[in-house]
């Protein structure tokens, strides 16, 4: 019955993202969106080609029209390049391999090869297999004489604009809030691993702990990749689009040197994790630090996750006005950063000196960048149009 199970898990999936989608604004009501957007433009560029125009090949038109309502009105116009590109191509390639064979089955083993060809190169995307399937309408349905090249290319041009027209022009999607809504994720992350390795430390927990490390540095990582991602989407849906100052207020979302700073802690941060990690192991590479070493780093990653905590707040909360909360933390990682100094001063072996000496250049690092990071919607602020 793991059928049946998987059945219901679908159907509960489906029945949250339709009620996701009627409660409020989020990725389920814009895919809805779009959606009936290309459903309108369907039905728009048939009723143009077949009960305006009265085309012989009017299911072009609808064809073309419900393909092109893309993720971005940029893709929109991209694809409809492509696709008329091909589209014409194939239509060719079938008329001239029909007309050189006399034969349906002949002209399909001739031409299928070169269209499919075609259709794999890498500029065409996910639209390559047009090439193909005009090939196969056009050989299937002996519809390659030169005034029926000419309506299935006037037929296709029509659904492109009537389908880059409806995107563009009604509720043109751009997707600010999707960088909104992962911004909080580095800060969210990296606290939760200065957090854990702090807990583990005070619990002198081993290396069968630091394993979790490892597993949090990737969720840090993947937090950072989320964010690159959710910004190349925002800035595309921005390309070409008409109508998204009408439509949305402007926001603020931070520069871009706001993730490079953040791509700069984690990377302090994972170093740290594994620094600490390798005094863990069976036999590591270095001495394992001092008993009282562990206590005083504890104590400054817990300062660090209150800084990070701090930030993601900001985030997550927009009305959320500064306060001291993060000036206090930094502070207060400052202070435990130079008790970690003062012990470093005060040895004279050289192992302690190379351990606990990487340990304070790496969490030097991290206070410095940690420092320089501002709170969204300052100067470091970059208006977009939702």
């Amino acid at each position: 019955m793991k059928w049946w199970h998987r059945l219901r898990h679908e159907a509960g999936a489906v029945k949250g993202s339709l009620r996701r989608a009627l409660a409020g604004p989020g990725p389920e009501r814009d895919m809805g969106v779009q959606a009936l957007k290309a459903a309108g433009a369907a039905l728009i560029a048939w009723l143009l080609a077949g009960w305006w125009w009265q085309a012989p090949m009017a299911l072009m038109a609808p064809w073309t029209a419900v393909a092109l309502v893309q993720s971005t009105v940029y893709r929109s116009v991209r694809a409809g390049v492509q696709q008329l590109a091909l589209i014409a191509s194939g239509t060719l390639i079938a008329a001239a391999a029909v007309s050189l064979t006399h034969s349906t089955t002949a002209a399909i083993a001739l031409a299928l090869p070169l269209t499919t060809l075609l259709g794999n190169y890498t500029r065409f995307g996910d639209q390559g297999l047009y090439a193909s399937s005009t090939a196969l309408f056009v050989l299937t349905y002996g519809t390659y004489s030169a005034t029926d090249i000419g309506h299935r290319l006037l037929e296709s041009l029509l659904g492109a604009v009537v389908g880059i027209a409806v995107n563009a022009l009604v509720l043109p999607p751009v997707h600010l809030r999707g960088v909104h809504d992962v911004l909080p994720g580095p800060p969210r992350q990296a606290a939760r691993l200065a957090r854990l390795m702090a807990d583990d430390l005070e619990a002198g927990h081993g290396s069968d702990h630091a394993q979790n490390w490892k597993a949090q540095s990737d969720r840090l990582t993947q937090a950072l990749t989320d964010l690159r991602t959710a910004r190349g989407w925002t800035q595309e849906s921005l390309r070409l689009n008409p109508g998204h100052r009408l439509r949305r207020p402007p926001n603020v979302i931070p520069a871009p040197s706001w993730d490079m700073d953040w791509e700069r802690v984690s990377h302090h941060l994972t170093a740290l994790a594994g620094l600490l990690a390798e005094g863990t192991r069976d036999e590591p590479a270095l001495a394992p630090p001092p008993t009282d070493v562990p206590a005083r780093t504890a104590q400054l990653l817990r300062a660090i996750a209150d800084v990070c905590e701090g930030h993601a707040r900001t985030l997550t909360e927009p009305w959320h006005e500064p306060d001291d909360s993060i000036a206090e933390a930094m502070q207060q990682a400052r202070d435990a950063l130079d008790q970690l100094k003062l012990f470093l001063l005060a040895q004279d072996d050289r192992e302690t000196e190379a351990v606990v000496g990487a340990l304070v250049a790496r969490t030097q690092q991290l206070i410095h960048d940690l420092h320089r990071l501002a709170r969204p919607g300052t100067s470091t602020g970059t208006p977009v149009g939702q």
